[in-house]
């Protein structure tokens, strides 16, 4: 099983291990470990809900990582065991969200910060993996605390800040307590997002959401200087990071990348990255430093130079189709909102992104002689790329009055068949220069969801949230089978024989259904909880996989009608998968941006 994403809006997220040759990073429930080098992941799975904070001891032994739950309901933080890769303990005091975790200089405490309806902090023994004390983060005339972070030598003092406040702390174990000391700002009031202290402890640093940087004295508790003065960094200072030389280096919400110097704070080297800065973390004595951010991606950025290199990216939005090229296992193309992206599945990179802004993709599909992908998107067009440049060719404007919502080509690349949110099915033929509408097919009353198109072109299946099935004669342009059930239909399979289909839906049901009269021959039930939203059958027809909102890939058995293998890892809705050519792999892609690659069992 492998991943292509990153929570990229976790604050302080991507985590360099002290190690130096691995990453820790959460995705949606699960926190990944990745070699920098070979890309090798390993999951730590145990959380219920979405990750939103997560810590690497500076021994390098542990990780704390803490979760959002639902309302009145207790959060979670899970202490993991980075050698054994497994659960140590699950520490849960906070109500609602653990807005951040922090561990102390020597790794004998935890301190977490609870969210808006918690508003306290709490300091955990790590070794006896239990609760010490508590307090409330943030004086009553303040605002909630969002960020925590322990001193660099001394395992008793810690310190929180967040809108409107900035505290030192200082735990006296023999009496179970901490005593908060303010430290005054003066008349600057700020939103803190982000702090480094310094390894001498003597000073730390503050980046706020106004894009100044405080400097306080740890021993005074006092403002020592802030700046830039005039130039202030746009969109809020997000993360920060201490050279060893004494340079401070500064990530934006603009997507800046500066080297700053002096009590002035002057920027003397910058670049320019997409998408907000969340984390800046450095790779021990190196010569160079990581950066993620908002669009997931993240960069290795050298401290001499000062040029960035892509090490990773994915979709940050909902991945909503994914499709395979005729005959090959080895490229895949996916799609999302503002973007198609083709990825190479045995390097798992990303080769070419095709940048749509401000628009989605519904669904896709590549010509089989593939010269071309073809794309359903959200205003009503269909837009036709090259793959190896992601170059336009063509685009049929006006296609669907209610967006464009599936799509698929024949196999003599002269058709294409599209549907829309309106519950029109369109013929389109597709000529050197010109794309004409052979044929419009209206039957359904809503959206349709998918098109499946026979091998000899002359017939299509399309499933409608209408609660019917049609199959279609796209040389006449008349229905020939109408097929009714009590469900939004999300997706639809041909057997390799085509004597038979298999639909599922929102009901939690897998149908078989006789393609020549439409009569059901036999009915599974597919999921516990949650619609079914994609499915694909192996070229033998042996086997099916499904995946849906239950968050998990079942392979099944066709003509047994049980599930052989289950596949857990998604931690959003899975919308489509599709099986590769030569049965070597199973791609998932799911509503929280992830692409997950499995080996087919």
């Amino acid at each position: 099983q492998t991943l292509l994403s990153l929570a990229g809006h976790v604050p302080c997220g991507l985590i360099c291990h002290p190690g130096d040759k691995h990453v820790v990073y959460p995705l949606g429930y699960t926190v990944v470990i990745q070699e920098l080098d070979s890309k090798e992941q390993t999951f730590l799975h145990g959380h219920t809900d979405n990750v939103t904070c997560i810590d690497v001891s500076r021994n390098g032994a542990y990780i704390a990582s803490g979760q959002v739950t639902f309302m009145g309901f207790k959060a979670d933080i899970i202490l993991w065991d980075f050698q054994k890769k497994e659960l140590l303990a699950r520490l849960s005091l906070h109500k609602g969200k653990v807005e951040a975790v922090a561990f102390s200089a020597n790794s004998l405490y935890l301190m977490s910060l609870g969210g808006q309806d918690d508003e306290s902090v709490i300091v955990w023994h790590v070794e006896r993996r239990e609760f010490v004390c508590r307090s409330p983060a943030s004086a009553r005339r303040a605002g909630n605390a969002t960020v925590v972070v322990g001193s660099s030598c001394r395992d008793e003092l810690f310190i929180t800040a967040g809108n409107e406040t900035l505290r030192m702390w200082e735990l006296d174990l023999t009496i179970r307590k901490i005593h908060p000391t303010e430290c005054p700002t003066g008349k600057l009031r700020r939103v803190i997002m982000c702090i480094r202290v310094t390894d001498d402890d003597n000073y730390f640093f503050v980046g706020t959401s106004t894009g100044d940087i405080l400097k306080v004295n740890a021993n005074s508790k006092m403002l020592v200087n802030h700046g830039p003065q005039k130039k202030k960094f746009s969109m809020g200072v997000t993360a920060l990071l201490l050279q060893k030389t004494g340079g401070l280096i500064v990530g934006t919400g603009g997507g800046t990348v500066a080297l700053c110097k002096g009590s002035d704070y002057k920027v003397t080297k910058k670049i320019e990255v997409p998408g907000a800065v969340t984390s800046l973390t450095s790779r021990g004595q190196d010569c160079d430093f990581l950066a993620g951010t908002s669009e997931c991606r993240i960069y290795r950025i050298s401290y001499s130079e000062f040029k960035e290199e892509l090490i990773a990216a994915c979709h940050y939005e909902a991945v909503n189709d994914i499709v395979f090229p005729v005959g090959t296992s080895d490229l895949f193309a996916t799609c999302s909102k503002n973007d198609i992206r083709v990825w190479h599945t045995p390097e798992r990179n990303e080769l070419i992104q095709i940048v749509v802004p401000n628009l989605t993709c519904h669904a896709i599909d590549i010509t089989k002689d593939g010269m071309r992908i073809i794309s359903a998107w959200d205003d009503g067009q269909i837009r036709a790329f090259l793959p190896k440049t992601g170059q336009l060719v063509y685009v049929i404007k006006h296609a669907h009055s209610a967006g464009v919502t599936a799509i698929a080509a024949t196999s003599d690349c002269n058709c294409i068949v599209s549907g829309g949110g309106e519950g029109h099915v369109k013929v389109w033929e597709i000529e050197k220069k010109t794309q004409k509408l052979k044929g419009v097919l209206k039957e359904h009353t809503s959206t349709v969801s998918c098109i499946k198109i026979k091998k000899d072109d002359r017939e299509c299946v399309t499933t409608s949230h209408d609660g019917t099935c049609i199959i279609w004669d796209i040389v006449r342009f008349v229905r020939r089978q109408l097929i009714v059930d009590d469900t939004f239909f999300k997706c639809v399979c041909y057997h390799p024989e085509e004597y038979l289909i298999i639909t599922s839906g929102t009901d939690k049901k897998i149908g078989y259904w006789e393609v020549f009269d439409g009569s059901a021959l036999r009915e599974l039930k597919g999921s516990v909880s949650g619609s079914i939203n994609g499915m694909d059958i192996t070229a033998d027809g042996a086997h099916f996989v499904t995946g849906g909102d239950d968050h998990l890939v079942k392979l099944w058995d066709y003509n047994g009608g049980a599930v052989t293998h289950t596949g857990v890892g998604h931690s959003g809705n899975i919308a489509r998968l599709k099986i590769c050519p030569g049965t070597k792999y199973i791609v998932s892609v799911s509503a929280d941006g992830a692409i997950l690659i499995w080996k087919y069992p």
